[in-house]
């Protein structure tokens, strides 16, 4: 039995909603981007959008107005070819205005498709060759410490990364250091370019590996948003080490057809498909929100 206050479980069953909502327009934001190419990377974008809504409405310490604040937490996107996720989530937090998204991967956008920190606010790093961002995060927050800064650092990189020996030096010098002002966010859709994660290297058992190069491990369902709050509410107490969230996500989260599609690394969607998908993600964003409010009520 909880031993929650009544109004303690209300709140969180209103946050956890409201980060629900903050996904499904992520989401939505990522197909109307993705129709603008017809093809791009929307298996994954659709897959981090929780892990997105929740670092960015409920985690990260930023002033959407204010990108180069030099007290707020820094988020560093490893995997560049995320990049139209994580506009999607900058607009939503209100770092990017929304209009600009029709310029994605256009000429002369700040918005291009590969992600570029000299182009587009809020975007911490240049992304490109897997296995560089927690590197830079271990530098960057030996830096803060240093500063006596506060701030926390942020990396969030794919099971791909772990291919990379870089990523696991980083590990090491990172937990060396102690620097528990780094979490790492790891996505396991267990997709590669080259096909299923296990079949490429396989990285099983991703929680032990952490926790044996002195990381505080917590994997948890990277598409359950009260999960995901939890797990990062439980992030916040720990201390003396640095910790990775390791999320199971699902690529084309909340699109029916798109969860099943086969080449799903790169996705090609037919002229047709784009309103179908949202009419689907609506209809299961819908859904769930029903059940939420009934939750709500009865709590």
């Amino acid at each position: 039995m909880s031993t929650q206050a009544p109004e303690t479980r209300v709140s969180f069953a209103r946050r956890v909603s409201a980060l629900k909502d903050s996904a499904h327009r992520i989401r939505m934001h990522a197909l109307d981007m993705g129709e603008t190419q017809g093809q791009g990377y929307i298996g994954q974008a659709l897959g981090v959008a929780d892990i997105l809504a929740v670092v960015y409405k409920d985690v990260l310490n930023h002033r959407p107005d204010e990108p180069e604040w030099p007290q707020r937490d820094r988020f560093l996107l490893s995997i560049g070819h995320y990049a139209i996720a994580l506009y999607a989530a900058l607009a939503e937090a209100g770092v990017l205005d929304a209009g600009e998204l029709a310029t994605y991967g256009s000429d002369d956008s700040r918005l291009p498709m590969s992600g570029m920190a000299s182009y587009t606010p809020g975007m911490e790093i240049s992304g490109g060759s897997l296995g560089h961002g927690l590197g830079v995060a271990t530098g960057m927050a030996l830096g803060l410490r240093h500063q006596g800064s506060d701030a926390h650092v942020y990396n969030l990189l794919s099971d791909g990364e772990l291919d990379e020996g870089s990523t696991w030096e980083a590990a090491l010098a990172c937990a060396h250091h102690g620097l528990d002002n780094v979490t790492a966010l790891v996505d396991v859709n267990a997709l590669q370019a080259d096909g299923p994660t296990k079949g490429v290297l396989r990285t099983e058992p991703v929680t032990a590996k952490w926790e044996a190069f002195g990381w505080h491990a917590i994997r948890v369902d990277g598409n359950d948003v009260e999960a995901l709050v939890a797990a990062f509410d439980s992030l916040r107490e720990h201390r003396g080490s640095p910790a990775v969230l390791i999320c199971d996500t699902r690529i084309g989260c909340g699109v029916p057809m798109l969860e099943t599609r086969e080449k799903a690394h790169f996705m090609r969607v037919e002229e047709h498909e784009w309103q179908l998908a949202r009419d689907q993600l609506t209809q299961r964003h819908r859904a769930g929100s029903g059940s939420d409010r009934a939750n709500t009520q009865g709590k």
